[in-house]
């Protein structure tokens, strides 16, 4: 394995955006509000998408199933080709596949092609969101890099919070294809945006694929992405039969449940700013919260199931403690990326993804035994305890070394 090194102080090179920061962090966030709507619109547009598919709501899954495919698959893949263009040129292609994507998906008449359709959307998933945190890093001091990473990355939170319910709502009323075109208009409307607001920074035409690779495996790198992999689980496990849970157990009234959803989306929200501001002072104390607090707030999730405005309270604080982890852990990368700042970066929401899908088989195993709606709760605790203990051993294995994830006062 290579050596693990920290960066020096304020060696972050910037890089001034032609029309102003505050333009290009507002098409960066934007164009992570829209794959981020384009991942979860299908969650709650799934019923009109089996129907006018004539499938079952377990057939139509699978297009679920082939998108998180193509993130996991993608964000490598790309990266490592594109390992020799700019940020700003790799942004604009992977725009456009995730436009083509969707739009091959609405046109395709069975389910076996539009799964083919999600999965090429879902290739450049990854690596979109990778190389926006690594956009808006560059064009800041390194003291607040948290900050304009925790910016970028609120998109994924309104997507969740706005992005999906605005598609489940055109989807009733116009149809799954017609959400999907609105997705695809919105995704060249980040094109244009990052043609005209993103700097053009400097490819460098002699990297090698090969390097960005080598480059990669480090310790801190490994275990960083191993405690994503983990530590996302829990709240997935929760949100995937969160709806279940409310009208199973709950009993809440209809419309409550997309207050209950609302509610999950702005946590989220609160979650990627709050760590985002901890990330500037403290990193490692950012994740240590978001790990702690996130097993902490899921134990109390059995105790609350009848009890619908606690369980409100508790539905908020989930998320908003295992999202304050992103910024964390999209900086820790950077620091010891490397050679490999894209690669590292685009696998960060890999394993994300990675998290959803362990999450939700978590819960599916613990609700087929017959455990009850409440051991969610225990399974996500024990998936954010493991991801804590992951953390705890690159820290460990990092002050050995005689450094830490420390960052300054900030002026």
């Amino acid at each position: 394995m290579t050596t693990d090194t920290l960066p020096p102080p304020d060696t972050t090179v910037q890089v001034p955006p032609p029309h102003g920061r505050t333009a290009a962090l507002l098409t960066l966030t934007f164009g992570t509000f829209v794959v981020g709507t384009g991942e979860f619109a299908i969650m709650g547009m799934l019923p009109e998408f089996a129907h006018s598919l004539r499938l079952s709501p377990a057939e139509a899954g699978y297009a679920i199933t082939a998108y998180a495919l193509g993130v996991v698959i993608g964000a490598p893949l790309i990266t490592i080709l594109g390992a020799r263009l700019s940020r700003r040129e790799l942004l604009l292609l992977l725009l456009i596949l995730f436009c083509c994507g969707n739009l091959l998906s609405i046109t395709m008449p069975t389910l076996g092609l539009v799964e083919i359709g999600r999965f090429i959307t879902g290739l450049p998933h990854g690596a979109l969101f990778g190389i926006s945190a690594l956009v808006a890093a560059s064009m800041v001091e390194r003291s607040r890099r948290g900050w304009a990473i925790g910016r970028v990355l609120s998109g994924i939170a309104i997507s969740s919070l706005i992005g999906a319910p605005f598609s489940t709502f055109a989807a009733n009323h116009f149809g799954w294809r017609i959400a999907y075109l609105i997705i695809s208009v919105f995704g060249f409307l980040t094109f244009l945006g990052v043609w005209r607001y993103i700097p053009a920074d400097i490819p460098n035409r002699k990297n090698s694929p090969l390097r960005e690779v080598t480059a990669l495996v480090k310790v801190q790198i490994l275990l960083t992405l191993l405690t994503a992999a983990i530590g996302f689980g829990g709240m997935f496990a929760i949100y995937t039969y969160l709806t279940s849970v409310l009208q199973n157990v709950t009993h809440v009234p209809e419309w409550q449940v997309m207050l209950f959803m609302m509610l999950w989306g702005f946590g989220m929200l609160a979650g990627t700013n709050v760590g985002a501001w901890i990330v500037d002072r403290n990193l490692d104390a950012a994740a240590l919260v978001a790990l702690t607090g996130s097993a902490g707030v899921m134990i109390t999730f059995p105790f609350l199931l009848h009890n619908g405005p606690l369980l409100m309270v508790d539905v908020f604080l989930i998320p908003a403690f295992v999202s304050t982890l992103g910024p964390a852990l999209q900086t820790r990368l950077m620091d010891f990326a490397g050679d490999a700042q894209t690669l590292a970066a685009s696998l960060n929401h890999s394993a994300f993804n990675i998290a959803n899908a362990l999450g939700a088989s978590l819960g599916s195993v613990l609700l087929a035994r017959q455990f009850g709606y409440g051991s969610l709760g225990i399974g996500g605790a024990i998936l954010s305890v493991a991801g804590l203990l992951v953390y705890l051993l690159a820290m460990l294995l990092l002050r050995r070394s005689g450094q830490s994830e420390i960052r300054g006062p900030i002026d």
